[in-house]
C-alpha cells in the first residue's frame, strides 16, 4: 500500500519507521527533509494511503482532500471540530467513497489492555462496580514550549482522550462525565485534570503532564474479583494482575503476568488499519461520543473545545 506520512513531529516519525517501504511521499510545511509541503502537492496517482499526523487545527481540511479524493486515511487521535456535524460528514464522504477512515487509538492494541477485555467479555469478575485509570507523562515543559499544545483544555485531549478511548473500548458508553479536579500548576494549560462519570461502572479519569516517572495504572473492581494493569509496554515492564474474590472475605487468590518488550501496539495497529482498507469503513461514531464527552467537560470549565 503506496502511503504518505502527512506532518512529520513525534508521531509523524514513528508512523514512517513502522510503515517502511509503504512510505512513497512525507509532507510538512516546516520540516526540511519533508518531500512536499501540502498535501495537494502530492500527485493523487502516486499514493493510495495516508497517515496524518498534524496538528489538530489541520485535520479536518486534510481528511476532507484526502476521503474526497478516494484515499484511506489514519489520523492521530484525537479527532476533534466544532460541532459534530463535521465529523459525520467526514463519515459519509468516507462510506461514500468506499474507503477506510480510522482514528488511530494505539492503546487498544496494548497486550494487557486486550486481556482485560477478554476478561470483561467473559465476565469473569461479574457486575463491574468501578474502574479506576491514570494517565502520566512528565512533558509539562515540552507542552509549554508548542503554542499549538498549551491551550485549551491541555492534557485532557492528549492523554485523556486516551483514556476515554479505553473506557469506550472496556465498557461501551457509560452516563454523564463531570470535571472532579483540574489544575495548572505550570501550564497554561490544564496540566492536571480528574474527571468521571457516576454510571455503571463509576469511572474514574484521572492524567497528568506532571508524572516525572511515566506511569500507566488501570484498577477494575467486580463482584466477583478486580484486575489491574501497572505500566505500558514501551515502559515496560508492563504486569497484569487478576484477583480472585473469596467469600465472605479474605486474601484473594491471585494470577499475575508480566510482559518486558518492544512497545508492539504501533505495528499492530498499522496492520489493523491495512486490513480495514480492504473493506472501507471508520470508527468517527467513536470520534463524536469522545468529542461529546470532552465538550461537555469544556463547557464546565469555561474552556472551547478547540
Amino acid at each position: 500500500m503506496r502511503t504518505v506520512i502527512v506532518g512529520l513531529g513525534i508521531q509523524g516519525n514513528k508512523r514512517m519507521a513502522i510503515a517502511g517501504e509503504d512510505v512513497v511521499a512525507t509532507v510538512d510545511p516546516i520540516v526540511s527533509k519533508a518531500q512536499y509541503r501540502t498535501i495537494d502537492q502530492v500527485p493523487l496517482e502516486s499514493f493510495d494511503a495516508a497517515l496524518v499526523c498534524t496538528p489538530d487545527q489541520a485535520k479536518l481540511d486534510t481528511l476532507r482532500y484526502l476521503l474526497s479524493h478516494g484515499k484511506q486515511v489514519l489520523v492521530e487521535k484525537p479527532l476533534l471540530s466544532a460541532d459534530r456535524t463535521q465529523l459525520c460528514q467526514l463519515d459519509e464522504i468516507a462510506r461514500s467513497a468506499g474507503v477506510a477512515c480510522y482514528t488511530a487509538y494505539n492503546h487498544r492494541f496494548e497486550p494487557h489492555i486486550m486481556r482485560l477485555k477478554g476478561l470483561l467479555d467473559k465476565r469473569s469478575l461479574g457486575n463491574i462496580y468501578l474502574a479506576k485509570f491514570f494517565y502520566g507523562n512528565g512533558t509539562a515543559l515540552d507542552v509549554k514550549r508548542s503554542p499549538w499544545r498549551d491551550q485549551g483544555l491541555g492534557v485532557v485531549p492528549d492523554l485523556g482522550s486516551h483514556l476515554l478511548d479505553m473506557a469506550l473500548f472496556l465498557f461501551g458508553q457509560t452516563g454523564k462525565f463531570e470535571p472532579w479536579n483540574y489544575n495548572r500548576f505550570e501550564n497554561n494549560a490544564f496540566d492536571h485534570f480528574l474527571f468521571g462519570s457516576s454510571g455503571r461502572p463509576v469511572l474514574e479519569l484521572e492524567m497528568t503532564f506532571l508524572s516525572w516517572r511515566n506511569t500507566f495504572t488501570a484498577d477494575v473492581f467486580g463482584e466477583l474479583g478486580s484486575a489491574h494493569i501497572n505500566c505500558l509496554c514501551k515502559w515496560g515492564p508492563s504486569t497484569f494482575t487478576v484477583r480472585k474474590r473469596v467469600f465472605p472475605s479474605g486474601k484473594p487468590d491471585k494470577d499475575m503476568q508480566t510482559i518486558e518488550c518492544a512497545d508492539p501496539t504501533w505495528a499492530t495497529e498499522y496492520q489493523y488499519f491495512k486490513d480495514l482498507c480492504r473493506t472501507g469503513g471508520t470508527n468517527i461514531e467513536n470520534d463524536i461520543w469522545i468529542q461529546s464527552v470532552l465538550s461537555d467537560i469544556a463547557q464546565a470549565v469555561g474552556e472551547e473545545l478547540i
